[in-house]
Protein backbone atom coordinates (compact mmCIF):
# COMPACT_ATOMS: atom_id res chain seq x y z
CA UNK A 1 0.00 0.00 0.00
CA UNK A 2 1.36 3.02 -0.65
CA UNK A 3 2.67 5.71 2.61
CA UNK A 4 -0.26 7.93 2.07
CA UNK A 5 -2.67 5.28 2.28
CA UNK A 6 -0.95 3.82 5.55
CA UNK A 7 -1.01 7.64 6.43
CA UNK A 8 -4.85 7.70 6.57
CA UNK A 9 -5.92 4.32 8.00
CA UNK A 10 -3.13 5.61 10.99
CA UNK A 11 -4.96 8.99 11.30
CA UNK A 12 -7.68 7.32 13.78
CA UNK A 13 -7.65 8.70 16.68
CA UNK A 14 -6.22 6.59 19.53
CA UNK A 15 -8.18 5.90 22.94
CA UNK A 16 -11.24 3.85 21.61
CA UNK A 17 -14.04 2.76 23.64
CA UNK A 18 -13.63 -0.91 24.66
CA UNK A 19 -17.45 0.10 25.83
CA UNK A 20 -18.20 -0.41 22.12
CA UNK A 21 -17.32 -4.21 21.90
CA UNK A 22 -18.77 -5.13 24.88
CA UNK A 23 -21.03 -7.39 23.41
CA UNK A 24 -18.20 -9.37 21.52
CA UNK A 25 -15.55 -9.21 24.29
CA UNK A 26 -12.50 -11.10 23.59
CA UNK A 27 -13.48 -12.27 19.98
CA UNK A 28 -10.26 -13.29 18.28
CA UNK A 29 -9.65 -11.55 14.73
CA UNK A 30 -7.37 -12.58 12.80
CA UNK A 31 -5.62 -9.67 10.12
CA UNK A 32 -3.86 -11.46 7.02
CA UNK A 33 -2.13 -8.50 5.13
CA UNK A 34 1.23 -8.68 3.55
CA UNK A 35 1.70 -4.68 4.69
CA UNK A 36 3.32 -5.42 8.10
CA UNK A 37 2.41 -1.21 8.64
CA UNK A 38 -0.99 -2.02 7.85
CA UNK A 39 -1.49 -4.81 10.09
CA UNK A 40 0.19 -3.17 12.99
CA UNK A 41 -2.24 -0.41 12.69
CA UNK A 42 -5.31 -2.38 12.82
CA UNK A 43 -3.99 -4.99 15.26
CA UNK A 44 -3.22 -1.85 17.72
CA UNK A 45 -6.47 -0.09 17.23
CA UNK A 46 -8.84 -3.54 17.15
CA UNK A 47 -6.78 -4.38 20.48
CA UNK A 48 -7.02 -1.43 22.18
CA UNK A 49 -10.67 -1.37 21.08
CA UNK A 50 -11.09 -5.11 22.94
CA UNK A 51 -10.07 -7.95 20.92
CA UNK A 52 -7.83 -10.39 20.97
CA UNK A 53 -5.90 -9.96 17.27
CA UNK A 54 -3.47 -12.32 15.77
CA UNK A 55 -2.02 -11.46 12.46
CA UNK A 56 -0.60 -13.08 9.17
CA UNK A 57 1.25 -11.80 6.09
CA UNK A 58 0.11 -14.83 3.70
CA UNK A 59 -1.86 -17.78 3.84
CA UNK A 60 0.95 -20.20 5.59
CA UNK A 61 0.83 -17.55 8.23
CA UNK A 62 -2.60 -17.79 8.55
CA UNK A 63 -2.88 -21.48 8.29
CA UNK A 64 -0.70 -21.43 11.08
CA UNK A 65 -2.64 -19.25 13.32
CA UNK A 66 -5.94 -21.21 12.79
CA UNK A 67 -4.20 -24.37 13.94
CA UNK A 68 -3.36 -22.65 17.10
CA UNK A 69 -6.61 -21.48 18.01
CA UNK A 70 -10.17 -20.91 16.71
CA UNK A 71 -10.43 -17.53 14.96
CA UNK A 72 -13.79 -16.07 15.17
CA UNK A 73 -13.24 -13.42 12.01
CA UNK A 74 -10.66 -13.04 9.55
CA UNK A 75 -9.87 -9.50 8.45
CA UNK A 76 -8.50 -11.34 4.44
CA UNK A 77 -6.44 -8.46 2.35
CA UNK A 78 -7.38 -9.75 -1.56
CA UNK A 79 -3.47 -8.99 -2.84
CA UNK A 80 -1.17 -11.08 -1.53
CA UNK A 81 1.54 -13.07 -1.88
CA UNK A 82 1.28 -16.84 -3.32
CA UNK A 83 -2.49 -17.58 -2.45
CA UNK A 84 -4.76 -14.45 -3.21
CA UNK A 85 -7.61 -13.84 -0.85
CA UNK A 86 -9.94 -15.04 -3.45
CA UNK A 87 -8.12 -18.54 -2.73
CA UNK A 88 -8.20 -18.47 0.79
CA UNK A 89 -11.53 -17.16 0.92
CA UNK A 90 -12.56 -20.26 -0.40
CA UNK A 91 -10.46 -22.49 2.63
CA UNK A 92 -11.68 -20.25 5.04
CA UNK A 93 -15.30 -20.82 3.90
CA UNK A 94 -14.89 -25.28 3.48
CA UNK A 95 -12.53 -25.35 7.21
CA UNK A 96 -13.97 -22.70 9.19
CA UNK A 97 -16.91 -20.79 10.50
CA UNK A 98 -14.85 -17.74 10.84
CA UNK A 99 -16.80 -14.69 9.22
CA UNK A 100 -15.05 -13.01 6.70
CA UNK A 101 -14.03 -9.43 6.04
CA UNK A 102 -12.42 -9.11 2.66
CA UNK A 103 -9.91 -5.92 2.20
CA UNK A 104 -10.42 -4.60 -1.47
CA UNK A 105 -9.12 -1.86 -4.21
CA UNK A 106 -11.15 1.26 -3.32
CA UNK A 107 -14.13 1.23 -6.12
CA UNK A 108 -13.45 -2.28 -7.42
CA UNK A 109 -16.51 -3.74 -7.96
CA UNK A 110 -15.58 -6.48 -9.85
CA UNK A 111 -13.52 -8.25 -6.63
CA UNK A 112 -16.01 -7.30 -4.43
CA UNK A 113 -18.59 -9.84 -5.95
CA UNK A 114 -16.49 -12.40 -6.92
CA UNK A 115 -15.08 -11.99 -2.64
CA UNK A 116 -19.08 -12.11 -1.29
CA UNK A 117 -19.82 -15.08 -3.88
CA UNK A 118 -16.52 -16.81 -2.59
CA UNK A 119 -18.38 -16.69 0.72
CA UNK A 120 -17.14 -13.30 2.33
CA UNK A 121 -19.60 -12.00 4.91
CA UNK A 122 -18.64 -8.21 3.96
CA UNK A 123 -15.89 -6.00 2.43
CA UNK A 124 -14.31 -2.72 3.17
CA UNK A 125 -11.87 -0.62 0.86
CA UNK A 126 -8.53 0.03 1.37
CA UNK A 127 -7.43 2.59 2.44
CA UNK A 128 -9.73 2.48 5.40
CA UNK A 129 -10.66 3.94 8.38
CA UNK A 130 -10.06 1.52 11.67
CA UNK A 131 -13.17 2.91 13.26
CA UNK A 132 -15.14 1.91 9.72
CA UNK A 133 -13.61 -1.43 9.91
CA UNK A 134 -14.38 -2.23 13.58
CA UNK A 135 -18.39 -1.12 13.05
CA UNK A 136 -18.27 -3.78 9.96
CA UNK A 137 -16.57 -6.25 12.58
CA UNK A 138 -19.31 -5.61 15.28
CA UNK A 139 -22.06 -6.28 12.81
CA UNK A 140 -20.67 -9.18 11.03
CA UNK A 141 -20.07 -11.13 14.77
CA UNK A 142 -23.61 -10.37 15.90
CA UNK A 143 -24.34 -11.78 12.66
CA UNK A 144 -22.95 -15.17 13.48
CA UNK A 145 -23.28 -15.46 16.89
CA UNK A 146 -25.72 -18.92 17.96
CA UNK A 147 -29.28 -17.77 18.30
CA UNK A 148 -32.09 -16.43 16.32
CA UNK A 149 -32.60 -13.37 14.36
CA UNK A 150 -36.33 -13.84 14.13
CA UNK A 151 -38.84 -15.95 16.46
CA UNK A 152 -39.51 -19.18 15.29
CA UNK A 153 -43.42 -20.30 14.08
CA UNK A 154 -45.90 -20.21 16.13
CA UNK A 155 -47.16 -23.58 15.76
CA UNK A 156 -43.53 -25.08 16.51
CA UNK A 157 -43.35 -27.74 19.56
CA UNK A 158 -42.35 -26.05 22.49
CA UNK A 159 -38.64 -25.45 22.60
CA UNK A 160 -38.30 -25.89 18.66
CA UNK A 161 -36.10 -23.38 17.48
CA UNK A 162 -36.63 -24.30 13.95
CA UNK A 163 -38.38 -22.25 10.58
CA UNK A 164 -39.63 -25.02 8.49
CA UNK A 165 -40.68 -23.80 4.42
CA UNK A 166 -40.78 -25.93 1.48
CA UNK A 167 -40.06 -29.31 3.07
CA UNK A 168 -36.97 -27.25 4.29
CA UNK A 169 -35.83 -26.94 8.05
CA UNK A 170 -33.80 -24.48 9.34
CA UNK A 171 -32.72 -24.72 12.87
CA UNK A 172 -31.89 -21.47 14.83
CA UNK A 173 -29.87 -22.71 16.97
CA UNK A 174 -27.42 -25.05 15.60
CA UNK A 175 -27.85 -22.44 12.62
CA UNK A 176 -27.97 -25.18 10.17
CA UNK A 177 -30.17 -26.20 6.91
CA UNK A 178 -31.41 -29.30 6.05
CA UNK A 179 -33.17 -30.74 2.62
CA UNK A 180 -36.40 -32.30 2.05
CA UNK A 181 -34.23 -35.37 1.94
CA UNK A 182 -32.60 -34.56 5.29
CA UNK A 183 -29.14 -33.56 3.78
CA UNK A 184 -27.41 -30.72 5.60
CA UNK A 185 -26.60 -27.71 2.87
CA UNK A 186 -23.69 -25.28 4.08
CA UNK A 187 -24.91 -22.03 3.85
CA UNK A 188 -22.22 -18.74 5.06
CA UNK A 189 -23.30 -16.43 8.03
CA UNK A 190 -24.65 -13.90 5.20
CA UNK A 191 -27.48 -16.34 3.54
CA UNK A 192 -28.50 -18.61 6.99
CA UNK A 193 -29.36 -15.12 8.19
CA UNK A 194 -30.89 -13.75 4.99
CA UNK A 195 -32.78 -17.19 4.69
CA UNK A 196 -33.86 -16.93 8.46
CA UNK A 197 -35.38 -12.92 8.00
CA UNK A 198 -37.40 -14.54 4.58
CA UNK A 199 -38.65 -18.04 6.78
CA UNK A 200 -40.19 -16.13 9.20
CA UNK A 201 -41.63 -13.85 6.81
CA UNK A 202 -43.55 -16.10 3.91
CA UNK A 203 -45.26 -14.67 1.37
CA UNK A 204 -44.09 -11.30 2.16
CA UNK A 205 -42.44 -8.85 -0.08
CA UNK A 206 -38.82 -7.80 1.72
CA UNK A 207 -36.87 -4.78 0.06
CA UNK A 208 -33.44 -4.25 -0.18
CA UNK A 209 -32.61 -1.62 2.18
CA UNK A 210 -34.62 -3.88 4.89
CA UNK A 211 -32.47 -7.14 4.32
CA UNK A 212 -29.10 -4.86 3.99
CA UNK A 213 -30.02 -3.11 7.23
CA UNK A 214 -31.00 -6.38 8.88
CA UNK A 215 -27.41 -7.85 8.01
CA UNK A 216 -25.14 -4.77 8.12
CA UNK A 217 -26.63 -1.84 10.11
CA UNK A 218 -26.09 0.68 7.46
CA UNK A 219 -28.23 2.27 5.02
CA UNK A 220 -28.74 0.95 1.47
CA UNK A 221 -26.80 2.40 -1.42
CA UNK A 222 -28.21 1.90 -5.22
CA UNK A 223 -24.26 0.56 -5.85
CA UNK A 224 -24.61 -2.18 -3.11
CA UNK A 225 -25.45 -5.38 -5.05
CA UNK A 226 -24.83 -7.83 -2.08
CA UNK A 227 -28.10 -8.96 -1.18
CA UNK A 228 -28.48 -10.06 -4.98
CA UNK A 229 -25.73 -11.90 -4.86
CA UNK A 230 -26.21 -13.77 -1.51
CA UNK A 231 -29.85 -14.30 -3.28
CA UNK A 232 -28.61 -16.06 -6.31
CA UNK A 233 -26.25 -18.39 -4.46
CA UNK A 234 -29.35 -19.25 -1.95
CA UNK A 235 -31.24 -19.77 -4.79
CA UNK A 236 -28.82 -22.42 -6.49
CA UNK A 237 -28.47 -23.87 -3.10
CA UNK A 238 -32.35 -24.56 -2.41
CA UNK A 239 -32.69 -26.00 -6.06
CA UNK A 240 -34.12 -22.36 -7.37
CA UNK A 241 -34.22 -22.21 -10.61
CA UNK A 242 -32.67 -18.27 -10.61
CA UNK A 243 -33.52 -17.86 -14.14
CA UNK A 244 -37.26 -18.74 -13.25
CA UNK A 245 -37.20 -19.09 -9.58
CA UNK A 246 -40.33 -20.41 -7.62
CA UNK A 247 -39.53 -20.39 -4.10
CA UNK A 248 -37.15 -16.98 -3.65
CA UNK A 249 -39.34 -14.67 -6.26
CA UNK A 250 -38.46 -11.36 -7.26
CA UNK A 251 -40.93 -8.48 -6.72
CA UNK A 252 -39.74 -5.77 -9.64
CA UNK A 253 -38.89 -2.57 -8.08
CA UNK A 254 -38.87 -3.54 -4.40
CA UNK A 255 -37.61 -6.37 -3.32
CA UNK A 256 -37.88 -10.06 -3.25
CA UNK A 257 -40.07 -12.90 -1.19
CA UNK A 258 -40.21 -16.32 -0.35
CA UNK A 259 -43.05 -17.78 -1.83
CA UNK A 260 -45.09 -20.44 -0.19
CA UNK A 261 -48.22 -21.57 -1.20
CA UNK A 262 -48.88 -21.91 2.62
CA UNK A 263 -47.58 -21.00 5.76
CA UNK A 264 -44.58 -23.18 6.93
CA UNK A 265 -45.73 -26.02 9.03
Amino acid sequence: MRPKARERMAAAPAGADPALDRENARAHLLIVDDDSAIRQILRDYLEETGYRVSAAGDGVDMRRVLDESPVDLVILDLNLPGEDGFTLATYLRRATQAGIIMLTGSGDRVNEVVGLELGADDYVSKPCDPRHLAARIRAVLRRIKPGPPACPHPDAPAGDRSLRFAGWTLNLAARKLTSPEGEPVALTTAEFDILAIFASRPNRVLTRDQLIESLHGREWNPYDRSIDNHISRLRRKLGDDPRNPSLITSVRGVGYMLSLDRPPS
